[in-house]
């Protein structure tokens, strides 16, 4: 049993299907079923109002603006030849260049770390003064021992003495 006064029948000449929740083209304003409601199904004379496609240029990436009616393969074309920031140089540039200067270690970085002590280029890994053998370094871990220890002895905490070859010995 059909109920005439709900729903409406599809706009498409070929379906006119009695649907109970139809959708409405707004492009066209017709009413329409499931199947029909894309632009491409009922051929939509109205599509050109909704449906805009803004071309890229396929070297820089960039949007390219056409006006109505104008072949965007043309305007493309007139962009590459004309306007195109496209740097061929850019696209083989390397990225990580930052070499590690810890001996035997290969590792390259993006950006550079440099190490405060020595002032030396280092990979994550050898980043900290310890990992890589800071020459600067050495002086500054020894003036920070010393003054720790020292701290500690006027604190009465400790004795310490401090030998020649850079080894300490708490009593």
């Amino acid at each position: 049993m059909e109920l005439p006064g709900l729903g409406q029948h599809c706009s498409e000449r070929a379906c006119r299907q009695l649907d109970f929740l139809p959708l409405k083209c707004d492009a066209c304003g017709e009413v329409f079923c499931k199947d029909h409601i894309r632009y491409d199904d009922h051929k939509c004379s109205s599509a050109y109002k909704k449906n805009v496609q803004v071309p890229v240029c396929p070297l820089c990436n960039a949007p390219i603006p056409i006006q109505k009616g104008e072949v965007p393969d043309i305007v493309v074309g007139a962009h590459m030849d004309k306007n195109c920031k496209y740097n061929p140089a850019q696209q083989k540039q390397r990225i990580f260049t930052n070499k590690c200067l810890k001996p035997g270690c290969k590792r390259k970085e993006m950006m550079k770390v440099v190490c405060e002590q020595c002032g030396g280029n280092f990979c994550i890994k050898h980043r900290h003064p310890l990992d890589h053998d800071c020459k600067g370094s050495t002086q500054v871990i020894i003036l920070d021992l010393n003054l720790a220890l020292l701290k500690m002895s006027l604190a009465g905490r400790c004795t310490f003495i401090v030998q020649c070859n850079r080894t300490v010995r708490l009593v």
